[in-house]
């Protein structure tokens, strides 16, 4: 358990205007009664507020939260300015393609992946950058509203009109995700911007929190107190619940300047106030496993290891480009046919890692009309790339509501087969749905939803 907080300390999110506004943010992460570990992460600081939920992979979805954690907070120490949402689809561009060199690095890891919510502010704005289920709520004049919609697959029933939100927090298939950070695929993000005013308080939450506790149970608990004490609240009230997943949140309060009394700011944070960072991207020796990520210093040490965080970014373990040039020194004495020996080698070490990997990647497709699951990835040479079919559903295709004909067409991702087969029974579902009550909205007409292959 994870749990720290910061006054508002740090220079005014807005400049030259008439009231100027700062955070003032806490942040917790518990592991919850039921997982062996913590997956998720999360920062909060001056101008940037994350919240990221890993997954899968080998026990790596620790990882993989917090890269994106550590990537983000990267805006929070040179904000962008106007050009923030562009800088947020670059940061989930650049968290890809660090998964993507850590896959590359330890194979084994491949599946891993995360979501990622980000709120990053810029003088009376705040922007939006959002992939996956965990979410951004506003607490504004005591109404709670959500910022972020899920990409899970019983939200594109709701959208379709075939369940009910009461229906999608109990459905089966709830935790199924249509889009994350995977370092394979790339992502989308829904990005948006909107006006902020003082009073305004912040929530973003793993689905740990807000798959447990209603809506009015997270309005009521926001309502009141600071935010180390809301923080506190929520945690300990989705540990009541049973938490059978890692809970995280982030709270923050907008507040003009001078509604910050001179109490709450120590003499150590009159001139900075240091972030916070939970979870698992508050870990040592997860830090350890990610040489090549830059984390943010923070206020609070790792519990597990008191040893100041400058060690784990001190010279003698992380200057690797003095230890990188070595080899280079060492080959220009070689013979050309021992350099071409040693190329070969790594060539064909890459193409097993590559196939390695590749074997364990999952997707739903079109296999000549029917549903189907392929192993392997889809990019690459002929028609299906690197990956070929392992599975047909007796489900054509064309018996599927629009919405799901084009989510196979495109192909949906999978974290693993058993996962594959789980949006196969899914979608075999909604066909038989289709069959038996043809008017259902969505679904194909009866002359069209024939089961022929096309």
């Amino acid at each position: 358990m994870t749990t720290n907080s910061q006054p508002a300390a740090m220079p005014p999110l807005n400049s030259g205007g008439t009231a100027r506004l700062r955070l003032r943010y806490a942040a917790r992460s518990d592991i919850g009664l039921v997982r062996q570990g913590n997956e998720d992460s999360g920062y909060a600081g001056g101008h940037m507020l994350v919240v990221a939920d890993g997954m899968g992979g080998h026990a790596a979805g620790e990882l993989a939260s917090a890269t994106a954690v550590a990537t983000f907070a990267e805006l929070d120490r040179e904000p962008p300015g106007d050009q923030v949402l562009t800088a947020l689809a670059d940061a989930v561009d650049q968290a890809h393609d660090e998964l993507s060199r850590v896959i590359s690095a330890s194979p084994d890891f491949a599946g891993m992946g995360t979501t990622v919510t980000a709120l990053s502010w810029e003088g009376d704005r705040v922007a939006l950058a959002h992939v996956g289920d965990s979410r951004a709520y506003l607490l504004r004049d005591g109404e709670l509203s959500q910022l972020t919609k899920d990409h899970t697959f019983v939200q594109t029933l709701v959208d379709a009109g075939r369940i009910t939100q009461e229906e999608a927090a109990v459905h089966e298939k709830r935790n199924l995700l249509i889009k994350a950070l995977d370092g394979v695929h790339h992502v989308e993000p829904d990005l948006s911007m909107r006006e902020v005013k003082a009073g305004d308080r912040f929530l973003l939450c793993s689905d740990g929190l807000s798959g447990v506790l209603t809506p009015a149970e997270i309005r009521d608990l926001l309502t009141s107190g600071d935010p180390t004490g809301s923080v506190t609240s929520l945690v300990e009230r989705a540990i009541e619940a049973g938490a059978p997943d890692n809970v995280t949140c982030v709270v923050a309060d907008l507040v003009a300047d001078d509604s910050i009394e001179t109490t709450d700011l120590a003499p150590a944070t009159q001139s900075i106030a240091m972030p916070v960072v939970v979870g698992a991207a508050a870990e040592l020796r997860n830090r350890d496993r990610l040489p090549g990520i830059d984390f943010p210093v923070d206020s609070q040490p790792d519990p597990d290891r008191p040893t100041p965080a400058p060690v784990a970014v001190s010279a003698p373990e992380n200057d690797q480009p003095i230890q990188a040039e070595k080899p280079k020194r060492r080959r220009r004495k070689l013979g050309p046919l021992v350099v071409s020996l040693s190329i070969a080698a790594l060539v064909m070490l890459s193409l097993v890692g590559f196939w390695g990997w590749a074997h364990n990647q999952y997707y739903v497709g079109n296999v000549n009309g029917q549903v189907g699951i392929y192993q392997g990835i889809k990019d690459g040479y002929g028609e299906h790339g690197f990956s070929k079919a392992i599975q047909t559903s007796q489900t054509s295709v064309s018996q599927l509501p629009q919405y799901s004909q084009d989510q196979v067409n495109d192909s949906i991702s999978a974290a693993n087969l058993e996962a594959a087969r789980n949006i196969v029974a899914t979608l075999e579902a909604q066909a038989a749905q289709c069959v038996a009550v043809p008017k259902t909205p969505g679904c194909p007409p009866p002359d069209q939803a024939t089961g022929a292959v096309p």
